[in-house]
């Protein structure tokens, strides 16, 4: 399907903005996003509420549709994305309350320590803590479902491979949209897309690969690409056609097949990184696909 005239003046837009992203320091980036988290979550006050919760090193808070159906006993374990580098709290909230809406689900939305002032394995560390905290909480494995964008993405199928490793219980399903796992930037997408993706750039993906997770690059815990994914839950994975981190939900998808794990992957054709959360036609298709699958996967009809 062509895409719509809307969509592509996105795109052009987006391109016109990438050659200045390549002078953009850590903590510009990290303002940008969460300013864009606070935009977001100012759109959707009207459909959902925040609730703090605060760890010892991190962050947290629910995002709660107030559309969500009595009991209410199921939640969406959200990690951010942002190169492991960047997306505070206030971006976290955003993504966060737009997958509230869309799911009418509560979303616990987890602000993970970032880098390079900590390395890995902190992100993972907290994000088991709060898959740990929704269990103390109450909530069984299977009213769990986990999700996250781009290095959130990443870090998602990253948890699930550690909670498997440490016979720890599975979430109900895991959904990864453009999800960064390959830090050692070897799919071929990262050569192949290159012209074509008009929002990442090679180089800055090394530099986070380097402030995360220097010399762990090849480890299955911060590139999932090269994980063992027996014993996943169902997956559903996302990738525009033009992105850089195409292969790597290429090759995850390859990974869980060969798991027997049942998984989906969703490629759009002509769009790019993260493209559910840009508001364009493509992108409520696929946050319908998203909600529809969560709901499916923790025993809800629509």
């Amino acid at each position: 399907m062509p895409l719509t005239l809307g969509t592509r003046l996105i795109k052009a837009q987006l391109r016109l903005a990438k050659p200045f992203a390549r002078f953009t320091g850590i903590e510009a980036a990290r303002k940008a996003q969460d300013q864009l988290g606070r935009m977001t979550a100012a759109i959707l006050k009207t459909k959902v509420g925040f609730e703090p919760v605060e760890f010892a090193q991190f962050s947290a808070c629910y995002a709660v549709s107030h559309a969500c159906e009595a009991p209410c006993d199921r939640v969406v374990l959200y990690l951010h994305g942002g190169g492991y580098t960047a997306g505070g709290l206030d971006y976290a909230k955003g993504f966060g309350a737009l997958l509230a809406a869309q799911t009418r689900l509560t979303v616990f939305c987890a602000a993970y320590r970032l880098a390079p002032e900590h390395k890995f394995p902190a992100a993972q560390d907290d994000a088991l803590a709060a898959y740990q905290f929704l269990l103390d909480s109450g909530y069984a494995p299977e009213q769990i479902a986990l999700a996250g964008e781009s290095a959130g993405g990443g870090l998602a199928l990253s948890l699930g491979l550690r909670l498997r490793d440490e016979g720890k219980p599975m979430p109900a399903c895991v959904v990864a949209i453009s999800p960064w796992a390959d830090l050692t930037l070897s799919g071929s997408s990262y050569s192949n897309n290159v012209l074509r993706d008009p929002t990442l750039i090679r180089e800055s993906l090394a530099y986070y690969a380097i402030a995360y997770a220097a010399g762990h690059e090849g480890e299955a815990y911060v590139s999932p690409v090269l994980g063992d994914f027996s014993g996943f839950p169902p997956c559903l994975l996302f990738a525009g056609s033009d992105e850089i981190l195409l292969s790597d939900a290429k090759t995850v998808q390859k990974r869980l097949v060969q798991a027997g794990v049942d998984s989906e992957l969703v490629v759009e054709d002509g769009m790019w990184h993260v493209y559910p959360l840009y508001g364009t036609p493509e992108s409520k298709r696929a946050l319908e696909r998203m909600s529809f699958f969560i709901r499916a996967k923790l025993g809800l009809g629509l």
